[in-house]
């Protein structure tokens, strides 16, 4: 379940794709700048619309599914009344209203503190600082509250009747013991939250419920199917791509962007610049940065500056600046269009084309948006780098790996070849092989993927671009610091 859609996905025990179907519900509203709402009744109408088409189009009868994972869009907060009734729109992941819940943490529990209870920062993304927002100036729903879940939890409970979450997706919410992969009750008594209001906590791989008699109604899903936990869109995408391993490292393009390494341990930044969260696998942890507006930043000059001709937009895009060499002719475009958390946790800053010329065309503005996001993702590896962090392979998913432009200026940015694999479903893919395990048909999370998950292809770097490239980022990170001057 993503920002824009939801999708099923249908697999065998060998792996193999039998059919997908996409459902695309309300994208989110922002009735303030930086703020972003979607409605999670919509999220449940998406699922059913996705389940029926995909039962419909694969001609499996619902009796041959043997388990069902979940994945969906991270960090949002859905209040729930004492009947489970959604009390107002979700705070989704790339809302930024809550800089003054950040500093009330970082006042009350001190960000070392904060740290040594959660392995993370205070940032605007996480489902706490969201909750406290509600308590601080919505009393009125505030006095209804009774518990709260993440998005894909929601649709858990429409499918189930369970109120649960997985390890992964609950290290997003800065209530989490990371560490130690329980609730923190540290945290808990800090902001005067009871545990009641927490959901059942849960590795990726294990039975959570089954699917109810409304629920199979609603979907053509037949009742008593047993439902996984599953994991966040992170954790799950990664493992659908065979991140798992040390070494092991996934950069990824959705609405978001997100550069993930898998590790044995928990593995924190001290300055607070990546998020550390548990692994979708048992005693496994992983390191992450995020671009708030990555896919976001090419869909945003899509819908107000439209594409070139008839045919798929993004193809279009694609073609207009595949005619301009690498570099852009010195445009550059810093993805700040929601703010942003790695490396600059910043919700206030915003974006920004630098050094466009009279003699610039379109092409120029839309290879800047690529190479820019790739810039932003370059961060992520430029930290892991310095911690130290193993950097073996990088594999390439969303819609900067189905674009040969977007895979060759990631690779020539990155420095290093890039890859991409056969099963190219992204979280639903991954939510399909933790449903596997926990039916039993492969015995853990690292035998599904040394089955079934193949590389496709390997984009090699571009010698003299990705010298141009490395020239580029020297001036691409000299945009923020002037950046932050103006809108601080």
């Amino acid at each position: 379940m993503g920002t824009g859609g939801t999708r099923a996905l249908l697999i065998d025990e060998s792996g193999a794709v039998i059919a997908s179907a996409i459902h695309e519900h309300v994208p989110f509203a922002s009735p303030r700048s930086g703020w972003a709402e979607q409605e999670p009744r919509d999220w449940w109408k998406a699922c059913q619309g996705a389940v029926r088409k995909l039962l419909q189009e694969s001609s499996i009868p619902a009796a041959e599914i043997g388990c069902i994972g979940l994945s969906g869009q991270m960090h949002g907060a859905v209040l729930l009344d004492s009947n489970d009734q959604v009390l107002r729109p979700a705070l989704i992941w790339c809302d930024q209203r809550t800089a003054a819940e950040c500093r009330y943490l970082n006042e009350i529990i001190g960000p070392q503190r904060l740290v040594e209870l959660t392995a993370n920062p205070a940032l605007t993304n996480f489902t706490l600082t969201k909750l406290l927002w509600v308590r601080s100036h919505e009393p009125d729903i505030w006095k209804r509250f009774h518990s709260f879940l993440l998005p894909k939890d929601y649709v858990r409970l429409c499918l189930t009747g369970v109120r649960a979450i997985d390890v992964a997706d609950a290290s997003g919410t800065l209530l989490l013991d990371v560490i130690h992969r329980r609730w923190s009750e540290a945290m808990l008594d800090a902001v005067g939250f009871s545990p009641d209001c927490l959901p059942a906590l849960y590795e990726s791989q294990q039975i959570v419920g089954q699917i109810t008699e409304t629920a199979a109604a609603s979907t053509g899903l037949k009742a008593g199917t047993p439902v996984v936990a599953g994991a966040g869109d992170q954790a799950a995408g990664a493992t659908g791509m065979g991140i798992v391993r040390p070494g092991d490292v996934s950069a990824t393009i959705g609405t978001s962007g997100v550069v993930f390494a898998a590790s044995d341990a928990p593995v924190t930044d001290p300055l607070g610049r990546l998020h550390t969260f548990c692994h979708a696998i048992p005693g496994r942890w992983h390191v992450m940065g995020v671009t708030q507006a990555a896919g976001l930043s090419l869909r945003w000059f899509r819908d107000n500056f439209g594409s070139s001709g008839e045919g798929e937009p993004y193809d279009q895009l694609s073609a207009e600046a595949a005619k301009v060499p690498a570099g852009a002719g010195g445009v550059l475009w810093a993805p700040y269009l929601m703010g942003e958390r790695t490396p600059y946790p910043d919700p206030d800053v915003r974006a920004a084309l630098v050094g466009v010329a009279a003699d610039h065309t379109r092409g120029h503005v839309i290879r800047a948006i690529l190479e820019g996001v790739a810039f932003s993702l370059k961060d992520t590896l430029t930290i892991f780098k310095e911690l130290e962090i193993p950097v073996r392979a990088i594999r390439v998913g969303g819609g900067g790996a189905r674009s040969p432009l977007w895979r060759q200026i990631q690779a020539d940015v990155y420095g290093q070849a890039v890859e991409t694999v056969q099963a190219e479903e992204g979280a639903a893919y991954g939510a399909a092989l933790l449903a596997g395990v926990g039916a039993g048909v492969w015995a853990s999370v690292d035998a599904a993927c040394d089955a079934v998950v193949r590389v496709a292809k390997r984009t090699p770097t571009d010698q003299e671009a990705t010298r141009v490239m490395q020239e580029s980022y020297g001036h691409y990170r000299r945009i923020y610091p002037a950046l932050r001057s103006i809108f601080a």
